[in-house]
């Protein structure tokens, strides 16, 4: 299992020191949500702090657009130096050519899912996707619960990607911990963002290992 420890839940007095803690764990990646307070009831952080971020992070960097027209956010989210850039379904009118224009910009490709919105949107683009981020809480806030029902999105998408021989992992963000987490592992997860079980914990590692070896 890949860990993306989820930025969102650090101490954002003490960024520097999150982050340090987060280069010297077993996580895969940085998850960093951006959120522009229109497309999510929230504002998370701008490019000044990202790419502060991104000088002292040794983890690839995973960004989740959680924005209008993330296709706008492309060549900046790319001069970051970020592996994955993630982009809502729900926010692309011209998905398809969103995703060529990540890939032209050296980035792996990642479009998300909110918890209404059905896999079966995937069909027709899933092969050209490097990963699928299903969101198990509604997007915009830290903290809530757990929904239940992600855990048969997670499967049908899983059969859906198999099916069409596509290689995107699938990822999960939202309430992940070492229960839900294994449930995830069990339905066929490849990746688990996790920002208050990795951030709230003394021991970051320790909650990181946790899931890798779910």
């Amino acid at each position: 299992m890949k860990i993306s420890p989820s930025l969102l839940a650090a101490d954002f007095l003490n960024l520097s020191s999150e982050i340090e803690k987060i280069n010297a764990s077993e996580a895969d990646f940085l998850h960093l949500d951006v959120m522009d307070g229109v497309f999510v009831p929230n504002i998370s952080f701008g490019f000044p702090v990202l790419k502060g971020v991104a000088k002292v992070c040794k983890k690839p960097l995973d960004v989740h657009m959680m924005t209008v027209e993330p296709e706008k956010w492309i060549s900046h989210v790319r001069d970051l130096g970020a592996a994955i850039m993630n982009v809502h379904q729900e926010a692309c009118l011209h998905l398809y050519s969103t995703v060529q224009h990540i890939h032209e910009a050296g980035m792996m490709a990642g479009v998300t899912l909110n918890p209404a919105t059905p896999v079966e949107t995937m069909t027709d683009i899933i092969q050209d996707l490097d990963l699928v981020l299903l969101m198990s809480v509604e997007p915009g806030f830290g903290g809530q619960p757990f929904i239940n029902h992600t855990l048969e999105k997670v499967k049908k998408l899983k059969t859906l990607r198999d099916g069409s021989g596509s290689k995107a992992m699938i990822e999960v963000d939202g309430g992940v911990n070492d229960k839900t987490g294994a449930l995830l592992a069990a339905a066929g997860a490849d990746v688990l963002v996790a920002g208050s079980y990795v951030f709230g914990n003394p021991n970051m590692n320790e909650a990181i290992l946790s899931l890798k070896n779910l």
